[in-house]
């Protein structure tokens, strides 16, 4: 063998073995540094509330998944058949939180669950979007739950890097408690160490008049796991929501689910696209017992990203996944999806007006 060749050999070896070497050293802070938070976690409450929620009045809520932010309407995203890490500009990133709080004060709502928000992720330019929405909701309590941090997510190519998200509940009314709710995790060791770590965000809400409460619950169920994880985690928010509900506390649970309810038809918008992003779907039969459930079956409530949106496209993927879960002692008066053609989210805002029996 030629000394090039030896050589050429070594340095091979050398590289493998330094990969080997960074691969052992990175799983290793990973798992030092992963989030793990408790079962159930008193979180903190910011800004003011003066009104108190009451039978008399009609109680607006608004849930909607903003995409952290930097998945409008040029976006598209890996894990869901696109290319992109960080899937838009930085001046793209902040005309969308712009609109997005314009659009949330229009809406004028008593009670916001919103998702996929930011607290400091590459993918969003480290932007403080938690910070940006509380700061204009100053005369609205506000709570946030984390739901994914990492110090590092190591894939793709580039990685995605850093990450601090999560679910943010914004309420008009008074407070009495907010906790984050932790729920069951479907990936295990080394995945687990910066994956999603979902949860419930409860707020509990004092009723003028009366010892009961009103339970608000933000949720964003899993995504991208077998299938398991989303039967696990619907249990789980179905074990909740029965435990107040028993109490004789009027319940609502809001979010995306990442999955269609049963009682809907959503045939329309399955184009027969292969390879693209698939809901689960939620069996509404455990909950009808005590609870309705509602998507508004018309309107998509997000869009694929395996590419820009192209609203000209017959063949584009949407999605009906967000909705609310309520209980049988609240009047419901109005529910709908607000169609905003995904302009600043892969996600279009769901809204439902309710009333306390």
């Amino acid at each position: 063998m030629s000394r090039t060749a030896k050589i050429c050999i070594k340095g091979f070896l050398w590289t493998i073995l330094a990969l080997v070497v960074g691969a052992g050293v990175l799983i290793t802070v990973l798992t030092v540094t992963e989030y793990k938070p408790g079962n159930v976690e008193k979180l903190l409450l910011t800004g003011q509330a003066m009104d108190e929620a009451g039978f008399s009045k009609e109680i607006k809520l608004i849930s909607w998944n903003i995409g952290y932010c930097n998945l409008g309407a040029t976006a598209d995203f890996f894990m869901d058949g696109g290319k992109k890490v960080v899937s838009q500009t930085e001046e793209e990133l902040d005309n969308n939180i712009k609109n997005i709080v314009e659009k949330l004060n229009e809406f004028d709502a008593d009670i916001y669950f919103l998702q996929e928000v930011d607290r400091k992720s590459y993918r969003s330019y480290n932007a403080n979007e938690e910070k940006i929405i509380s700061n204009q909701f100053s005369d609205r309590l506000s709570a946030f739950a984390i739901n994914f941090k990492s110090l590092f997510v190591p894939f793709p190519f580039p990685p995605l890097r850093n990450v601090e998200a999560g679910i943010m509940s914004l309420s008009r009314f008074k407070v009495e408690s907010a906790e984050r709710v932790s729920l069951p995790v479907p990936f295990t060791w080394p995945v687990s160490t910066c994956n999603l770590k979902r949860c419930l965000l409860v707020d509990k809400i004092p009723i003028s008049g009366s010892d009961k409460k009103l339970v608000a619950i933000n949720l964003h169920l899993e995504a991208y796991d077998s299938g398991a994880g989303k039967i696990a985690q619907t249990q789980a928010l179905l074990d909740e929501m029965k435990k107040e509900y028993e109490a004789g506390n009027y319940v609502i649970a809001g979010g995306d689910f990442n999955q269609v309810f049963s009682t809907e038809d959503v045939s329309k918008f399955e184009v027969g696209n292969i390879g693209l992003w698939k809901p689960g779907k939620l069996d509404a039969e455990p909950f009808l017992k005590n609870f309705n459930l509602y998507m508004d079956e018309t309107v998509p409530t997000c869009r694929s990203l395996d590419r820009a949106y192209d609203k000209n496209d017959s063949k584009f993927q949407y999605y009906v996944i967000d909705g609310f879960i309520v209980s049988k002692n609240i009047e419901v008066l109005s529910q709908r999806t607000i169609g905003l053609d995904f302009e600043n989210s892969d996600h279009n805002p769901v809204e439902m007006i309710i009333k306390l029996k």
